[in-house]
């Protein structure tokens, strides 16, 4: 058996002692997973500069170095998010429907753990605390195998989550870093014997990657080519901070803003003062001939742009004649990830909300909000683009399934 193998079979052997796990010793794990985060800080921080002069070194562009950076604030982050998902009502257990049968038979869905699942990132070192967090509170083991630029990184933080877990009495087991090369992860890929689902968070290629080779289920968190629409009765101060703060907050996340729909009756008056605002803080602008024809020096956005997720200080802008063009260019172009409309007509609003086909719709505020943290789950494991078990930013619920318990009497098939 090979290494990797040994891994997915221990990890298998936890999760089946992890559903015996009461709530309280997984909540006291996961907060002391964010505890020994920050008593180990200059370790971390340590580990994360080397991973990061080897980034620079190997010419990582901007937005994969700031995916990897760690600094005091961000660590802090996570520990408290990871305090958050720690106080969480525990889901396994949780009672889904009930219902009494004809034949008599109390019937139950109940949410229980889905198992064992692989979680396979890049750049993003708070991905193995958060990941792990969420999947001990649904009562999961987790195989981790972040990319190979954080791996210093990933390894310091990993042996603070096994020393947690261990601390209070779970199996170490549960939460496991996977090293190696491609050939680790295409063997992880075929061990569906021991693996249930395996979730892929990182670029395009990586994804595509993933389902081609996967014998187990796989929930993609696909690319962020997400769009902010300003309506013809947008609030101008409101369309202004709202777009500046969706593309600029961090543009390397996968809920920044990378295209922006404006109504043809507002453009020539609001686009200008957006434009402004966007070039001033960095942003390079690509446009179709009616945005170029009100923003001087704007080049010319390609029929490719509009599929672009460029995790970077670039936009596309496009003017729509109306709703329904918005409309239609988001279900043409984007990626089911999240979409905004800054308007003040709840009519338009509510077409919006229903008729985009994303996993987070939007009504005046910024894509950036589409975010675990942001929505109360504590954290995220990512933000799925799937239609099927979970959409959107996925917390520990999401991270469990759902199982029939029957209680009879004695009751018999007729």
């Amino acid at each position: 058996m090979s290494v990797v193998e040994d891994q997915a079979k221990r990890a298998r052997e936890a999760a089946i002692l992890l559903r015996r796990a009461a709530a309280g010793p997984k909540s006291a794990a996961i907060k002391a997973m964010g505890a020994r985060l920050k008593s180990r800080l200059p370790d971390i921080l340590e580990a994360n500069k080397a991973d990061l002069d080897q980034a620079k070194a190997e010419r990582l562009s901007d937005a994969k170095l700031d995916r990897l950076k760690l600094d005091e604030k961000r660590v802090d982050e996570v520990a408290r998010a990871l305090a958050a998902v720690g106080d969480q009502p525990d889901p396994v257990g949780k009672v889904f429907d009930e219902r009494k049968a004809p034949s008599g038979v109390t019937c139950r869905r109940v949410r229980v753990p889905i198992g064992v699942i692989l979680m396979i990132f890049e750049s993003r070192p708070n991905v193995t605390a958060e990941a792990a967090a969420l999947c001990l509170r649904a009562g999961n083991a987790v195989l981790l195998r972040g990319g190979h630029e954080a791996a210093r990184t990933n390894r310091m933080i990993a042996t603070c989550l096994q020393g947690a877990v261990a601390q209070e009495g779970l199996p170490t087991d549960a939460v496991q870093l996977v090293e190696g090369g491609h050939e680790a992860v295409d063997e992880l890929l075929l061990l569906d014997r021991w693996i249930d689902v395996v979730i892929p968070r990182g670029g395009e290629a990586l994804i595509r990657s993933v389902v081609e080779k996967a014998r187990m289920p796989v929930i993609k968190h696909y690319k962020g080519n997400c769009h902010v629409y300003v309506d013809e009765a947008a609030d101008p101060i409101m369309a202004r901070t709202i777009v500046l703060n969706a593309k600029t907050q961090r543009p390397a996340t996968c809920n920044a803003a990378e295209k922006l729909l404006i109504h043809e009756r507002v453009a020539e008056k609001l686009l200008p003062q957006i434009a402004e605002r966007l070039i001033k803080a960095g942003v390079k602008l690509r446009g179709d001939d009616a945005a170029r024809r009100l923003i001087k020096d704007m080049k010319v956005a390609t029929e490719q742009d509009w599929s672009e997720e460029y995790l970077d200080l670039i936009m596309s802008v496009k003017v729509v004649k109306d709703l329904d063009e918005a409309i239609r260019h988001i279900n043409t172009y984007g990626s089911s990830h999240t979409d905004a409309i800054v308007t003040g007509n709840e009519a338009a609003a509510r077409r919006f909300l229903n008729e985009v086909d994303s996993s987070s719709v939007m009504w005046n505020c910024s894509t950036r909000l589409a975010d675990g943290g942001q929505y109360g789950l504590g954290a995220e494991i990512g933000i799925s683009t799937e239609r099927l078990h979970a959409r959107g930013p996925m917390g520990a619920e999401e991270l469990t399934c759902l199982k029939w318990v029957v209680t009879g009497t004695g009751q018999l098939r007729q």
